[in-house]
């Protein structure tokens, strides 16, 4: 019966270790969703958990985002997001990247759009 009970207790410490790892790396990867390296930010950069809910963002090309004197234009929606806008924000690597509902999909809502700063 001991060696039952030794075996039972190594399968259960070994569970709750592979639960523990398993949990520790879900948290990590909960807390930011990286964009990807680009010249200017060769590390990349993290977005806002707000914004992306770890898989919401993509980088867009400048061409899938246009302006209009009242505001943003995402040209695969049709959606217009006011310059001041609080879901507008600056852009680390100077590159657009937009946050939308249903996992990016281009059919999504907007929940962040990063802009490049205005150039002089």
């Amino acid at each position: 019966m001991r060696h039952r009970d030794r075996q039972s207790r190594f399968l259960l410490a070994g569970s709750l270790a592979i639960a523990i790892v398993t949990s520790l790396i879900c948290i990590g990867a909960a807390l930011a969703h990286e964009a990807t390296p680009t010249a200017a930010l060769p590390q990349g950069w993290s977005y806002p958990f707000a914004c992306c809910a770890n898989y919401d963002c993509k980088e867009v090309p400048q061409s899938s985002i246009s302006e209009r004197p009242e505001g943003y234009v995402i040209k695969d929606t049709g959606e217009v997001i006011a310059y001041r806008d609080k879901r507008v924000k600056d852009s680390p690597d100077g590159e657009y990247h937009w946050c939308a509902h249903q996992a990016g999909l281009d059919a999504g809502k907007t929940i962040c759009l990063f802009v490049p700063p205005p150039s002089y």
